[in-house]
Order: structure tokens, then C-alpha cells, then sequence
């Protein structure tokens, strides 16, 4: 009896020390989850919140949209099966993602450029400095961090900002740093959608967080009214074929001409959807610099940024989103918004200047904006 006895008291003691160090694990992680948000905003990010992703409803609509061609050129949307919606076979030993937000709301003249048909409308996150560059080299820091913090476990930890085939919105909006919006967009109640989002996938087994933000649109239906394209056939879902967005950035062939005359003077992107948001009236301007309007292209005349030769388009767009689209392209998108301006003889000759222009693409779309304006003209 007494050698059972001494066994039962050896069991319970070894129960203690292994539920201690359960305890222990677990705040330490605790602690650690809070130090990676504390580190998080002291490198910008408005919100950082860790979430265990759950995509298969997301991977279920994604294929739905696909099965319907709205997707348009972009193939790589279909592309890498299940990688995108099961996190660990994107990146091995995945069992967490750290999802992240940071402002980039620099300027607010949108409607006054919008309404001067004689400006570009230049979407706001493509003013500055490539958010691409800067929220990963962010991201990559916070990285370092959390390694330092265990350097006596082997981690696996990858960064993701608007790249691979990862499905930020839908993880987080698990996250709880807002909601997808009637114009697929992530709406946040305090912030609106004037931000860029960023991940770390990571085999970390953090605490998660559980302050999911409910679904605040209600009856709304400003972004989908305003569009000028009619991009959404229906609440929550985005015809990309339609949208101003992927028409002067994603697609690389010529316009639909049906589309040509919506477009206004939208050159890249198109912000009408989130201009036009209630909840955008709770946005904050960025803190970040690099942000901040370069080469006045918050407020550029079209005949400007027109004039730019290849070397120009490349000195000035050194750094900026705009870049990907190349010089044929921009002046393809420019071409329209001249077509859309007011008639005028000073515009006229600009687009006579590139009518001999080498690209077939320019040529067709300047054509088509001297045919607009030399019939203004003539009506006037």
C-alpha cells in the first residue's frame, strides 16, 4: 500500500509540473502575442490581430466567381489550388497568420480632381511610394523580432503583402479588422477602407484573437450606385471585366470602347466605390511619408502627364505602382481620359502629336480621343 501510495503522490506531482508548464507556455505566448502588436504599431500598422484562418467558405465563393469569368485576364486567380485557402500548404508548418493594417489616405481632393475633366484621376494608394516595398519591409522586421524573441525554436515565418496566393480579406476580416463591404472591399467601422492589409503566416501557436466586426453595411447601397461601370451585378460581388481598375491596370489590350466614355478621367484605378462609402468618413490620413503625393500626381492636368516620354514615365513613376503598367499603357489610359475632356485645341494637337505613335495599342486609343475631341469641337 505504501509503494501504490508513494506512486499516486510521484503522478500527481508530475500532473502539477506538466499542467505548470502548460500554464507557463501558455502566457508566455500570451505575452508574446501582445509584444507582437505593441511591435506591429510601433513600425505603423494601425491594427495587428492574429487569427487560425478558416478559407473553406471564402475558397467555395472564390471558385463561384471564377466559374463565372469575372475574373477577366487575370488567370493567376485561378492558379495554385489549394494553397490558397489551406495556409499550410502555402507556406509548410503554417498554424497562424498575423494580419495587419496601415493607413494610406494621403490626400483628399478626390471629388474636385474627379469633377475638373481637364485632370487625372489617379487612385489614392498609388501616389506615393509602392506600399508593396514598404509594408514588407515592415513585415520582415517584425519577423526578425518575434525570432529574437525564441531564438531557441527553429520557426517558420513568411510575410505576404498583396502577393502569392493569399487571401487577405477574407483572413482579416477573421481577424476582426473589419468586414468585406458590398464593394468586396474590407471595411473597418473606425478606419473605413483606405488602407492596405499585410500578413505573416507563421508556425507559431499564438493565442487568437476573437473580435470579429459585424457586417455594418445594412441597407446601404452608395458603392454599388455610384460605380461608374456598374462593376457590381450584385452586392458583394465585383465583375472585374466592368471594373476601371482592372481595365487601366490589369488589363493590357485595348478598352472596350462601351467603357471609354465612363471612365472619365480616371488614368489608374478608380476610387468612386470607396469615395462614396459612409463609413470613409471615419478614415484617417496617413502618417506615412512616403504616401504623400509625388510629382503632383494628385492634381496633374492630363496634357502633363500626356507629354511624359518613356524616360520621364520611368524617372517619375521610379518607386510607385504605376510603373507596372509601362509607358504604352499609361498613355493608352491618358488617351481616354483626353477623349473625355472638354474640347479644346491645345488637347487636340496633343493627341495629333502621338498619332503616329509606334504601339498600334496608343494609336487606336488616340484615334479615338481625337474623333471625341474633334467632335466637341465642332459642336461648340
Amino acid at each position: 500500500m505504501k509503494y501504490l501510495s508513494k506512486i499516486n503522490r510521484s503522478i500527481k506531482q508530475n500532473s502539477a509540473e506538466t499542467m505548470h508548464e502548460i500554464e507557463s507556455d501558455h502566457q508566455k505566448m500570451e505575452n508574446l502575442a501582445q509584444k507582437i502588436k505593441a511591435w506591429g504599431a510601433s513600425f505603423g500598422f494601425q491594427q495587428v490581430s492574429i487569427v487560425e484562418p478558416d478559407l473553406s467558405q471564402a475558397s467555395e465563393q472564390l471558385q463561384s466567381w471564377l466559374q463565372k469569368g469575372f475574373q477577366g485576364s487575370m488567370s493567376w486567380m485561378a492558379e495554385h489550388g489549394d494553397k490558397r485557402y489551406i495556409v499550410d500548404k502555402l507556406v509548410d508548418h503554417t498554424v497562424r497568420v498575423i494580419s495587419v493594417r496601415m493607413d494610406y489616405l494621403a490626400d483628399t481632393n478626390m471629388i474636385a480632381v474627379l469633377k475638373d475633366d481637364n485632370k487625372a484621376y489617379v487612385s489614392r494608394y498609388a501616389l506615393g511610394r509602392d506600399y508593396h516595398k514598404l509594408i514588407r519591409k515592415r513585415l520582415a522586421a517584425l519577423v526578425k523580432k518575434i525570432e529574437r524573441e525564441l531564438p531557441e525554436l527553429h520557426l517558420t515565418q513568411r510575410p505576404f503583402v498583396d502577393s502569392a496566393p493569399v487571401m487577405e480579406k477574407p483572413i482579416a476580416q477573421q481577424a476582426g479588422l473589419g468586414w468585406i463591404g458590398k464593394n468586396t472591399l474590407l471595411l473597418n467601422e473606425s478606419a473605413g477602407s483606405w488602407f492596405f492589409l499585410g500578413e505573416i503566416y507563421t508556425s507559431l501557436k499564438l493565442p487568437v484573437d476573437n473580435q470579429i466586426q459585424e457586417n455594418k453595411c445594412g441597407k446601404c447601397r452608395a458603392c454599388i450606385t455610384t460605380c461608374p461601370t456598374n462593376a457590381f451585378p450584385e452586392p458583394y460581388v465585383l465583375d472585374a471585366r466592368r471594373c476601371i481598375s482592372y481595365l487601366t491596370i490589369e488589363h493590357k489590350g485595348a478598352i472596350p470602347e462601351e467603357f471609354r466614355p465612363l471612365m472619365g478621367n480616371r488614368v489608374f484605378g478608380c476610387d468612386d466605390c470607396q469615395i462614396r462609402c459612409p463609413w470613409n468618413r471615419f478614415a484617417s490620413q496617413t502618417k506615412e511619408e512616403d504616401f504623400t503625393p509625388r510629382h503632383n500626381l494628385n492634381d496633374a492636368l492630363l496634357t502633363t502627364l500626356f507629354s511624359w516620354n518613356p524616360q520621364e514615365f520611368l524617372d517619375k513613376t521610379q518607386g510607385s505602382p504605376i510603373r507596372r503598367i509601362g509607358h504604352e499603357r499609361w498613355l493608352r489610359n491618358l488617351a481616354i481620359g483626353l477623349g473625355n475632356a472638354s474640347g479644346s485645341t491645345y488637347i487636340l494637337k496633343q493627341l495629333n502629336a502621338r498619332k503616329q505613335h509606334p504601339s498600334p495599342l496608343v494609336r487606336e486609343h488616340v484615334q479615338w480621343a481625337i474623333e471625341q475631341q474633334e467632335q466637341k469641337l465642332k459642336i461648340e
